[in-house]
């Protein structure tokens, strides 16, 4: 397969064009920047939602070029086994990008992202944030997605960075490694909204996964958010967060958390003045699918 090549909507007739290499993709954009375009730029991991679609919307309105990505980044997952169970709808993903009138698409090789090895790591000062909730049950998980996303930042270049906020977490750490690499002022971070099934069920590429009745209960964590929530109180937190993961328990999840956090800063609190803006976060598995979401509750 060649580097580069163009496919075309039969829908639309929109022209998307696809690129293998860095290098290529570079020569294009910046073609577009001599011309004084917008770039903005959603990096994905394939296995295409209308979550992602969202993004790619946004994108559109905000810049006059938009750029996806995909690339199933292996350094990410600390489970082997996780990495081969994730899910590969390419033909599917392109079909979708097409047709929501996406300008690029980058599919890169692993050798393309790490010219040096997967195995050759760099470590990020991502502070408690690389320890705590996901960094604490996912161990190297940070690391390895901002070894990606560095690669991914440096060879496009863009004006503006599209994540969803299903990955609260990760969109703070995508944030901090902006600011490592010295570029906060040049790259500007977007966080859009959830976008979830008619149950509550947050769009995710996980729920490929999901089978008959673990589909049926999946909804457990939105409807988890929603209790912490609706009871939320002044004062101390600890025995909400306790009925609430009892809540999960009972629907055969085994949770690996389920908290409440500061919203700008994710630090855990256990005390709320009424005041402060904190957020729900749960993880949970279902079998053998750990799903995650996350809920501003005031």
């Amino acid at each position: 397969m060649n580097s580069i090549y163009e496919r075309v909507s039969d829908i639309n007739r929109t022209k998307m064009i696809i690129f293998k290499t860095a290098s290529d993709l570079g020569h294009q954009l910046d073609k577009y920047r001599q011309k004084g375009q917008a770039i903005g730029f959603a990096p994905t991991m394939g296995a295409l939602h209308d979550g992602h679609l969202s993004l790619l919307k946004t994108s559109k309105s905000q810049n006059q070029v938009t750029l996806c990505s995909i690339f199933v980044n292996p350094a990410q997952f600390n489970d082997p086994k996780d990495f081969k169970k994730y899910p590969s709808t390419l033909e599917q993903d392109i079909y979708k990008l097409e047709t929501g009138g996406c300008d690029l698409l980058f599919l890169p090789p692993v050798e393309e992202i790490y010219p040096d090895g997967v195995t050759e790591k760099k470590h990020y000062d991502l502070g408690y944030l690389d320890t705590m909730l996901e960094g604490k049950f996912r161990p190297g998980h940070f690391q390895g997605v901002c070894m990606a996303v560095e690669r991914l930042l440096e060879i496009v270049l863009p004006d503006n960075l599209y994540l969803g906020q299903k990955d609260f977490q990760q969109c703070m750490v995508i944030k901090r490694l902006i600011q490592l690499m010295g570029k906060e002022n040049k790259i500007h971070t977007n966080i859009c909204p959830i976008l979830r099934e008619q149950d509550g069920l947050a769009m995710s590429s996980r729920n490929m996964r999901l089978i008959g009745e673990q589909r049926a209960k999946a909804a457990a964590l939105y409807e988890t958010l929603n209790f912490l929530k609706q009871n939320l109180n002044k004062g101390s937190l600890s025995d909400l967060k306790k009925e609430a993961t009892t809540l999960l328990q009972e629907k055969n999840f085994k949770p690996d958390y389920v908290e409440i956090a500061n919203a700008k800063t994710l630090r855990p609190i256990n005390e709320w003045d009424s005041r402060t803006n904190i957020v729900g976060l749960v993880a949970a598995y279902i079998g053998d699918v750990r799903l995650i979401d996350n809920m501003i509750l005031n």
